[in-house]
């Protein structure tokens, strides 16, 4: 009888779900399904149980055949999944609640009595990244474009999105520090050279100006496209004349970069700069097998996302130390936004 072991990644308006068997063989990665975490933890909650539900019944099993979960979601968080005023979730319901019980307890009151595990977001993409890298998952999807690597042992992965999140693997563990909070690049300062402008700087994220989140983001991306747009040397660019907001236009920057728009293109590459350096930082600590950038720069057209590699990795080898230039590359992500459900799943074989 086939054991199920189950990912769950959460978002703040969307989660996905993640299974596979007890020979670690990824059977299913749903679509992404509507939990809004505004309405608070009991629709949430009801939503994933049916939506783990279904998947096991759509691969022809039961409730019963489950052994194990774990539920992602972004942090900072405990090691047991109590959240801690996380951005992403409204603080109203989510400061202070325990996720992992509560998912648990959800799956009680179904008679389904399965432990359950925490690992935040971040993390759970290092270690969904590494396990199909290294070929400790099977997942045909992702596998068959991919050269899997036995000896992987470690590896450090930013992931580029609103924020900017992190996650490292090391001797082919997950790394979730004393109290689960491991993994916070997007935090990390920055040198003023990091920043074209002062401007650029004057971005706060949590309780810090000049930090890697604040250039490489999109939070960060609006801040120094608002700025730019009052130059003169941008004053006849398109989005002049375009309606939305300045957060609308920076989501539409990957578009304008495919089409070879300059300003676009500054952007990215000063993002890539930035990139460069904070990895740098990270690499001096961590000195892993691979470093791996995930996120939304993932979906940049072939072109300008090897444009921004190259730019990262330039200014990676510009300020490091010779005995760390020998560099391979920066890889992409080979999960995409799929990293940090099979993650999650991979936490539950652990």
């Amino acid at each position: 009888m086939t054991r199920y072991f189950i990912g769950i990644d959460v978002g703040g308006t969307t989660s996905t779900v993640a299974i596979g068997d007890a020979e670690q063989r990824i059977l299913l990665v749903s679509d992404q399904f509507e939990t809004n975490s505004a309405l608070g933890p009991a629709p949430l909650i009801e939503a994933v149980i049916e939506a783990v539900l279904g998947g096991v019944e759509n691969l022809g099993g039961r409730p019963g055949q489950i052994e194990m979960a774990t539920i992602a979601t972004p942090g900072p968080a405990t090691l047991d999944g109590v959240l801690l005023k996380t951005p992403n979730l409204k603080a109203e319901y989510w400061d202070r609640f325990n996720i992992r019980q509560a998912l648990q307890e959800g799956f009680v009151a179904r008679g389904i009595e399965i432990p359950v595990r925490y690992i935040g977001d971040g993390q759970a993409a290092a270690l969904g990244e590494y396990s199909i890298r290294s070929g400790h998952l099977q997942y045909d999807e992702v596998q068959r474009e991919l050269a899997t690597d036995e000896k992987l042992r470690s590896l450090f992965m930013v992931i580029v999105g609103t924020g900017l999140g992190g996650g490292e693997v090391r001797d082919g563990q997950v790394v979730r520090g004393m109290e689960g909070r491991a993994g916070h690049a997007g935090h990390l300062l920055l040198p003023e050279f990091a920043f074209r402008y002062e401007h650029d700087r004057k971005l706060q994220v949590g309780n810090a100006y000049s930090t890697v989140e604040s250039a490489v983001s999109l939070t960060g991306l609006t801040h120094q496209l608002e700025y730019r747009l009052t130059l003169d040397e941008w004053s006849n660019h398109p989005f002049h004349q375009q309606p939305g907001t300045v957060r609308d236009k920076a989501k539409r920057l990957r578009e304008m970069a495919t089409e070879g728009d300059a300003l676009a293109q500054q952007l990215f590459d000063d993002q890539a700069r930035a990139l460069g350096i904070a990895l740098l930082d990270i690499n001096y600590l961590g000195d892993y097998d691979q470093i791996v950038i995930g996120g939304g720069v993932c979906d940049l057209a072939p072109e300008v996302r090897e444009r921004y590699r190259l730019h990262a990795e330039a200014s990676y080898r510009a300020h490091a130390l010779d005995g760390f230039r020998n560099l391979d590359r920066f890889e992409f992500s080979a999960c995409g936004d799929a990293a940090p459900v099979i993650g999650a799943l991979a936490h539950s074989y652990s």
